[in-house]
């Protein structure tokens, strides 16, 4: 089992900046695919970015999704075996409930929502106008 943490989460204004963090610990993935979903009140959760890697597939993959693309930036530690959000630019849009997830066999792919298999328990974003 992987268990996620998510941290980072707080009360910006627009324009401000945010870093979050997702922390995997119980086994250590050494092929994996990592994203960030965010859901606001009222709506479905959304695709925020992915990273995909594994030693032998010859690099590191990105995705993001469209609203976000040029804002944030999606990074690892493996050492730490945490993931980061950089979030820039921050938009009251922006703000929902933020998840880490992870799947443990890789993918190349950009993955659906179901496709992953942990979960963490959210970090609250909110961008004030």
């Amino acid at each position: 089992q992987v268990q996620l943490v998510e941290s980072g989460g707080g009360l910006v204004q627009a324009g401000d900046s945010l870093r979050l963090s997702c922390a995997a610990s119980g086994r250590t993935l050494s092929t994996y695919v990592m994203g960030w979903f965010r859901q606001a009140p009222g709506k479905e959760r959304e695709f925020v970015a992915q990273i995909s890697w594994s030693s032998w597939s010859g690099g590191t993959r990105y995705y993001y999704g469209d609203s976000v693309k040029g804002r944030f930036t999606i990074s690892e530690d493996n050492a730490k075996n945490t993931m980061y959000l950089r979030m820039n630019s921050l938009k009251p849009e922006d703000t929902a409930v933020y998840y880490c997830a992870a799947r443990a066999t890789y993918r190349s792919s950009r993955l659906a929502l179901n496709e992953y298999d942990y979960w963490g328990q959210g970090t609250q974003v909110t961008v004030s106008s």
